[in-house]
């Protein structure tokens, strides 16, 4: 609802008692000479006042209040707004606006002088009446304009705070401003309402209502948008790490407050929502910089344990891929089924797919390789084939084994 009421035609007392004492100042101009006259020097006064005398008050009121303003704290703050708009441009409006408001007043003054009090008090109600209006008009484009300058000050002060600080990314900035962006907008939105008195008591209870429609049919979508704030302040990984989320393996290419965004080992692109993304086991093995691989060997029984483990060692040290620190260490695990197996742990930095494929295959080269010239046996599986040597026993012969007469049929009678 609108807290302007009808125009009204009719002058009010204030507006009455105005007329009068405009009239009673111009009751001598009665002839049409002196009408002449009072109207060329209202005209050349009010072009005076309206083309110097208000520049020139403005202009100063504004250097004045510049200097004065640039020694308090609040001196910043306006550098950064006169950038966007030059103090010069509001002063120009202003300008503007006062000459306007001399041109209305000269117009009713003129209408006055000659006997036109009606219409001059009509003008006068109309503008009396759409003055509350015209200053809910100005509120209303002065809210907005600061909120469009507060964008880009918002913007600037997180890119500020982001660059003195190695806490918050690149994307968690982008995130931060857009949320800030938003709640002023909400702000402001509501706050030009109130200007124009409009109940919000409606408008919040079909608010309440649609939100409830639109959580019941999109709460897998918000479920994911609420996810995505949690992993934007826990930040369990950063753009470009490389972790395992659930089943999924791969370096993060795109974290949004929707998804997260992940390319595999073979080159796939995997979206996960970020619900999903949050109640899942997340293993980052970017996180320290570093990253310990494993290889494990098996040597012969007959072998030296510890000349085996120093050779692993200085074959291990000669990989250039491998760190220096933490030092590579090797030692005997378990025992194999035919085998002493030993493990050996070295890290790579810093940490990523191809490096770890890298430096696994040279580590078992090298050991392979330092194991043969010193002549020590990596030993494997074998089988054994042998067969038994035949001995005197319970044998059947077939038919075609035994002797002819025994094939007869009188092989089997008996005297």
């Amino acid at each position: 609802m609108f807290a302007v009421g009808p125009l009204q035609a009719g002058p009010s007392l204030t507006q009455v008692e105005l007329l009068e004492g405009l009239r009673t100042v111009f009751r001598t101009v009665t002839s049409a000479e002196a009408r002449a006259v009072a109207t060329v020097a209202l005209l050349i006064l009010g072009a005076v006042f309206a083309r110097f005398v208000v520049p020139l008050v403005i202009r100063r009121s504004r250097r004045f209040a510049t200097e004065r303003i640039a020694e308090t704290r609040a001196g910043e703050a306006f550098e950064r707004v006169f950038e966007y708009v030059p103090m010069s441009r509001p002063a120009r409006l202003l300008i503007r606006f006062v000459q306007l408001l001399i041109a209305v007043g000269l117009a009713i003054a003129l209408l006055v002088v000659w006997g036109q009090i009606d219409a001059a008090a009509f003008v006068l109600g109309v503008l009396v009446a759409s003055a509350p209006t015209a200053g809910q008009i100005v509120l209303t484009g002065l809210l907005f304009f600061g909120a469009y300058v507060a964008t880009d000050l918002l913007e600037e002060i997180v890119a500020e705070f982001g660059s003195g600080t190695d806490e918050i990314t690149a994307h968690q900035e982008e995130i931060i401003v857009r949320v800030l962006q938003l709640g002023l907008f909400v702000f402001v939105a509501m706050a030009g309402l109130s200007v124009w008195q409009i109940d919000l008591g409606g408008l919040l209870v079909g608010a309440g209502f649609l939100g409830i429609v639109v959580g019941m049919a999109a709460r897998q979508t918000l479920g994911s948008l609420i996810a995505g704030f949690v992993l934007m302040f826990s930040r369990p990984f950063t753009i470009g790490d490389w972790v395992e989320i659930g089943d999924e393996e791969g370096i993060v290419t795109d974290v949004t407050i929707i998804n997260t965004r992940l390319e595999n080992f073979d080159g796939e692109y995997v979206v996960m929502p970020n619900d999903s993304v949050a109640n899942a086991a997340i293993t980052n093995r970017s996180e320290k910089g570093v990253l310990r691989l494993t290889v494990e060997v098996g040597i012969d029984y007959e072998a030296d344990v510890d000349h085996a483990v120093d050779v692993a060692m200085d074959a291990i040290r000669g990989v250039d891929v491998v760190a220096d620190a933490p030092p590579p260490r090797v030692f005997p695990k378990s025992f194999g089924g035919s085998s002493v197996v030993l493990e050996a742990r070295f890290w790579i930095e810093p940490p990523s797919p191809p490096l770890k494929v890298n430096a696994t295959s040279r580590v078992v080269r090298a050991i392979k390789e330092a194991y043969d010239r010193e002549g020590i046996k990596i030993p494997y599986p074998q089988m054994e084939v042998s067969g038994r040597a035949e001995t005197d026993g319970f044998r059947i012969n077939r038919e075609h084994d035994l002797p002819a007469e025994a094939t007869g049929p009188s092989a089997g009678e008996h005297d």
